[in-house]
């Protein structure tokens, strides 16, 4: 049976064992709270095999507050699940995770890796429970609800006052596996415009994109063709295979492709009517919205920018990164936006 130890040592990040609770939930939750509180609010509990099932708890970082151990984080074999059941959520404090080797860290979702066997079934079941995806990711890379993610950003004519209708003239998608949240494939063209043949030179100087980069492209009709028939060839087609598109706010594909699809009389195909909006998906995780976009995530989680802003294939690089930053962090993805 594990007893804590608040060690100078553990304020630095070194190894701990050992369960800390609010002492107001272990009471209410009919729990015994062992060794004496740490303070009015807080009490040190020894993981008690019989509460478990008999499996291994295992901590992997801990709350500190003015110098005082106040919680902390733990990865637990499937059958701990009524550990869960036994503690109200809710009446816990938000836990300040430290790592528990090396240097203290102020991030809120630090992951430390898991050992081999912990089971991924537990971050969902303290998600749902309360805890936050993010905070309580049992291992380093939790499941996602999809095979692959499309990361798409269009780029489009534009001037100031704002032109009408608006062409795509980037089209990029890049096809992330939902596994390893690396890049496996990507579909890249320019488009030609055909209402507004010619850049304006807000355009170029906003996207970079200049005349020759579109003058003799396929136009937005023949680019559909190209991603169905891109989409086939990499089984993303398959009724077996999970897939959706990500996108930085919902303007790509509830405004931009379907609006220019109808003021040309082309069919939107149903694997663009729904997606992740990752301004979304980052405050569920984060807690605050992105209102300067990529910028604001980038800076959020301080990953440095990819490239050039408004640079459709840039872009989408920059969404990838923050959705594997998320994903490494313990958030599991799901659709936040459709449109019928």
């Amino acid at each position: 049976m594990w007893r804590m130890t608040t060690t100078p040592g553990m304020q630095r990040g070194r190894r701990h064992v050992g369960l800390t609770f609010p002492h107001e939930s272990m009471q209410e939750s009919g729990l015994s709270t062992g060794p004496a509180p740490l303070s009015a609010d807080w009490v040190s509990w020894p993981a008690a095999p019989s509460l478990v099932g008999g499996g291994r708890v295992l901590v992997t970082a801990v709350s500190i507050d003015r110098g005082r151990v106040r919680g902390f984080h733990v990865n637990a074999a499937g059958d701990s699940m009524q550990l869960l059941s036994l503690i109200r959520p809710p009446r816990l404090p938000s836990l300040l995770l430290y790592r528990s080797l090396g240097s203290t860290t102020s991030d809120p979702f630090s992951v430390l890796s898991a050992e081999k066997g912990s089971d991924p079934m537990l971050n969902r079941k303290l998600g749902c429970q309360g805890f936050g995806a993010s905070v309580a990711a049992m291992t380093s890379f939790p499941p996602q609800r999809y095979h692959y993610f499309l990361v798409l950003d269009f780029e489009a004519t534009c001037d100031k006052p704002q032109i009408h209708p608006q062409e795509i003239i980037e089209f990029p998608i890049l096809k992330l596996n939902g596994r390893t949240m690396e890049i496996e494939s990507t579909f890249h063209t320019y488009v030609q415009p055909v209402v507004h043949p010619q850049l304006t030179p807000f355009c170029t100087e906003l996207t970079g994109i200049i005349q020759e980069m579109v003058d003799g492209q396929p136009t937005l009709s023949q680019v559909l063709e190209r991603v169905d028939e891109w989409m086939a060839k990499e089984g993303l087609l398959d009724p077996s295979v999970k897939s959706i598109f990500v996108t930085c706010g919902d303007w790509d594909l509830k405004l931009m492709l379907p609006g220019q699809c109808e003021y040309l009389g082309l069919q939107v195909a149903d694997y663009f009517k729904q997606w992740i909006n990752l301004k979304k998906a980052y405050s569920f995780a984060i807690g605050t919205w992105p209102k300067n976009g990529l910028l604001d995530m980038n800076k959020g989680m301080s990953l440095q920018h990819i490239g050039r802003p408004h640079s459709g294939i840039d872009d989408c690089r920059n969404i990838a990164n923050i959705m594997k930053t998320l994903a490494h962090r313990g958030f599991i993805f799901k659709q936040t936006s459709r449109r019928i």
